[in-house]
């Protein structure tokens, strides 16, 4: 049987996002700490549906750890997987900078994992992935696959209308882009909101669609997603929030 990766988890591949254009960040880390980050801790709620529904909660949490590093969280569990996604960063003239990324999953007993450390010195990224650690050049404006998350809220912020982004996946830099569609009002668990819309476009031609909508009013905090391709769609939708 075929362990497939289990859908609770598009927050995680989201960006399952992913950067414009950094400014030199192999410099120290800047005075910008709190340009645009607030602590919080959201509960999400993922639906799978494929002849049959499957519901799981999962947990988004930012927190900072000292005057310049922060950590971004994700963690999701059910009687058939679990997942651990981890980012750490500083910010550098708005940006993110990712310097510690941690992936651990495990699927019907088939467990998985990833660490990558950046290096912005040399601009290297080092993937330790099955004991086996290499390294992969990068350039200036590369994310991981989760912190992403957070810069694209900041690009919604300075009025953005597209996207495109570089983030080291998988032993590769790979291009995620995005359009800003629509201004949407959207019922959620928290209340009902104005919230942008955007969509993956650099997928589409492979059958795929995938939606954002983001809430200026929670500093663009992402409520909703909505992902179908092959007759399956995958949804995600925020159930609590609580700020710092």
């Amino acid at each position: 049987m075929r362990v497939r990766k289990i859908p609770l988890l598009l927050l995680a591949v989201f960006m399952s996002y992913p950067m414009l254009s950094y400014s030199n960040v192999d410099s120290e880390p800047g005075s910008q700490q709190n340009t645009f980050l607030s602590p919080y801790s959201a509960v999400y709620s993922t639906v799978w549906k494929k002849g049959i529904s499957l519901k799981v909660e999962g947990r988004q949490t930012l927190s900072k750890l000292d005057d310049t590093s922060w950590r971004f969280v994700f963690s999701a569990d059910s009687m058939l997987a679990s997942l651990y996604e981890s980012s750490t960063f500083y910010i550098k003239d708005e940006h993110i900078v990712p310097t510690y990324y941690e992936y651990k999953t495990s699927a019907l007993g088939k467990k998985r994992s990833a660490v990558l450390t950046f290096n912005w010195e040399k601009n290297l990224v080092r993937n330790d992935i099955k004991d086996k650690p290499w390294n992969l050049s990068i350039n200036p404006n590369t994310l991981d696959k989760l912190s992403v998350q957070l810069q694209v809220r900041q690009d919604l912020k300075l009025g953005k209308n597209d996207f495109d982004y570089q983030i080291a996946d998988g032993g590769h830099i790979k291009n995620w882009r995005f359009s800003r569609e629509s201004m949407e009002t959207i019922d959620t668990n928290i209340g009902r909101f104005p919230a942008i819309k955007i969509i993956r476009t650099d997928n589409l031609d492979k059958g795929k669609k995938t939606s954002f909508w983001f809430v200026p009013k929670f500093d663009y905090l992402l409520v909703k997603l909505v992902h179908k391709e092959d007759g399956e769609s995958y949804q995600l939708d925020i159930e609590s929030l609580s700020q710092s």
